[in-house]
């Protein structure tokens, strides 16, 4: 019996305002690029000149540095904040709850001019029993020089926050994964460890993320403190030489590729701790972009003929 149900025509689907967006935004691009090339203001020569000089890597090595201290002491202060937090005791929710309460109200910058100005306040720092004898002191002039109490500061600071992405990631958990585990007779240390922590880094990662770049870019805020890293010394160069705007471009182009790599990092670990989630990992950028060329080299039959029964979703109106 002949077919006699109506011809479809697939065709493709009309974006006229998507080609109208692509189009002013690659004009905006060429006009930035263009100036960029032509404009002499931006000196590509002197940034040549200082992008990889000696002194520029190493006040790069400070702020590396410095962002790594900061991080590795301030979530690990903040993992023990976020479980005080959770805790049952109430005198530990209170302790950590007014930690975290005072230094996220306290500006970074006077946090960090406070600690390096404790001598001041304490000459020495004495060991011994309270309001009894002492059994030795330091100097806090030898104790907290203008990195230490750059690192203390960063760190402090940083724990604060990272207590509370701590704390949100594992309330995200579902409180059923800890009944379920208790209920098997997991031991309290190995539920968290292998059931809680890997469920809750999908939520915590992002914030984290955010926080250690939030944080290596915070290190310039030390300048107040005359510690040579990058702004730092972007500063002193450009007083001297008075070429401002491209050594501006220095630093700015050093926290893009550092804040790259690190996004990278993060795109991976979230990958490995998307495991437990879905099926498959997501592709990586790599692989999609070999999948998009696939697609435009191999197509499938009948993908440039006008008639067909079926469409793409995406890519394709049906009319009749």
């Amino acid at each position: 019996m002949p077919d006699t149900s109506p011809v479809l025509t697939v065709v493709p689907r009309r974006t006229p305002w998507t080609w109208v967006g692509v189009a002013g935004v690659l004009v905006l691009v060429a006009m930035f690029v263009n100036g960029l090339a032509t404009n002499p203001g931006w000196e590509w020569s002197t940034f040549a000149a200082y992008f990889a000089s000696e002194t520029i890597v190493r006040a790069l090595g400070t702020t590396i540095q410095l962002t790594v201290l900061g991080t590795v002491t301030g979530f690990a202060l903040g993992v023990v904040l976020a479980a005080m937090r959770l805790s049952h005791n109430g005198f530990l929710r209170s302790v950590a709850w007014t930690y975290i309460w005072a230094f996220r109200s306290i500006p970074l910058i006077v946090q960090l001019l406070f600690w390096f100005n404790i001598a001041y306040l304490y000459q020495t720092i004495s060991f011994g029993l309270p309001f009894g004898p002492s059994f030795g002191s330091v100097s806090t002039n030898d104790l907290f020089g203008a990195l230490g109490a750059a690192v203390l500061g960063l760190a402090l600071h940083q724990a604060a926050y990272a207590a509370e992405i701590i704390r949100g990631g594992i309330l995200a958990v579902d409180e059923g994964q800890r009944e379920a585990a208790a209920a098997l007779g997991i031991p309290r240390l190995r539920q968290f460890t292998k059931v809680v922590l890997p469920q809750a880094m999908r939520s915590i990662l992002p914030n984290a993320a955010n926080e250690v770049i939030s944080l290596f870019k915070g290190t310039s805020i030390v300048s107040v403190l005359a510690i040579p890293e990058l702004f730092y010394q972007v500063q002193v160069i450009y007083g001297r030489n008075s070429r401002v705007v491209p050594l501006l471009l220095v630093a700015t182009v050093w926290y893009i590729v550092l804040t790259t790599l690190l996004s990278v990092g993060q795109f991976y670990v979230e990958r490995h701790f998307a495991k437990g989630s879905s099926r498959t990992l997501p592709p990586t950028p790599l692989q999609r972009l070999r999948s998009r060329l696939t697609a435009y080299t191999v197509r499938p039959a009948g993908a440039h003929s006008g008639h067909g029964r079926t469409r793409h979703p995406e890519t394709a109106e049906v009319t009749r």
